[in-house]
């Protein structure tokens, strides 16, 4: 398995810690324009290796080196700063991806390679670099809100003093403002969330929801204040859809990719059931009428902004 991972800024650098820390690939290929960054990032890697897994890992200074990669990770572009937004850096990374994927496309399978996109806003450049690649869009995968769900079981998981793994929750959606957390289904344990609260003698009010609500939508802000970047959260994320991708898990994760059936035409994250070969199926959990509101309106905002990019 060789993986390819381009740009090495600090999301990249903790995509490919994570990436490697999963022992999958033999190959990591570690790309970023800035040559000397590549060159101290697989450098500090190569030594991480000595402590776990002996993987051949190679800087990149020319998009050659990608050839027969199995899985692209695309993790370049600006990175939110305090105050911005994630559609704030539309503009500047739909350049960035208008210039990577059609650089890539000549060293790469298209009948069998997979993308992984990081660059935010996330769905927007899902349905970008699925344009300029025209690959199936079953293996074009943005991380969605992955995270979101994990931010969201983990918050579920203290409030509750149950095992994050016992929580199935999902935020759906944009992975960006207008995420929408799916409560209607919302299980632990495989007992419906207001179920398990009666049966525990528990208490979630409408406050402590919305305060939940809150805290998900505005992790990556209160991180980015804290700490200038978000990066393990997202690395521990893609690191775990490339294992689902090559165990060909067939899991169900909340990740993002252009649907033409949807109405608007659009990618946003759903949970899809991923395997070797990408998505296998996307499906639909049950809503209340509320919720199904919101991600219409999410859908909206994900059209509006990708008509908005420069054509």
């Amino acid at each position: 398995m060789k993986i390819a991972i381009i740009g090495i800024g600090t999301v990249g650098a903790a995509v490919a810690t994570a990436v490697h820390g999963t022992g999958l690939a033999r190959e990591i290929v570690l790309y970023d324009r800035d040559g000397a960054r590549a060159r101290a990032a697989a450098e500090d890697l190569g030594h991480a290796s000595a402590f776990c897994y002996d993987i051949d890992i190679t800087a990149a200074s020319s998009y050659r080196a990608l050839r027969g990669s199995d899985i692209v990770i695309i993790a370049a572009g600006a990175n939110q700063k305090p105050g911005e937004t994630r559609t704030d850096l539309l503009q500047k990374n739909v350049a960035v991806i208008r210039d990577i994927v059609p650089r890539v496309m000549p060293y790469v399978n298209p009948k069998t390679v997979k993308f992984i996109v990081v660059t935010n806003p996330l769905d927007v450049m899902v349905m970008l670099t699925q344009q300029l690649s025209k690959i199936p869009t079953q293996r074009v995968i943005g991380t969605g809100t992955m995270l979101d769900s994990a931010r969201l079981r983990t918050l579920i998981s203290r409030m509750f003093n149950v095992s994050t793994q016992s929580i199935n929750a999902y935020v759906l959606g944009e992975h960006g403002d207008s995420s929408v957390i799916n409560w209607a289904s919302m299980s632990i344990g495989a007992i419906g969330l207001d179920d398990f609260v009666r049966q525990t003698k528990s208490s979630l009010t409408q406050n402590a929801r919305k305060t939940i609500e809150h805290r998900v939508r505005n992790a990556a802000y209160d991180i980015i204040r804290g700490r200038g970047a978000t990066w393990d959260g997202i690395g521990a994320a893609v690191a775990d859809l490339v294992r689902t991708i090559v165990h060909n898990e067939r899991r169900v994760l909340t990740v993002s990719i252009y649907d033409p059936t949807t109405a608007p035409r659009i990618a946003m994250s759903m949970p899809r059931i991923v395997g070797e070969n990408g998505v296998i199926a996307s499906l639909r959990p049950h809503m209340a009428p509320g919720e199904s509101t919101a991600l219409r309106q999410s859908a909206r905002i994900i059209r509006k902004n990708f008509d908005a990019i420069d054509k």
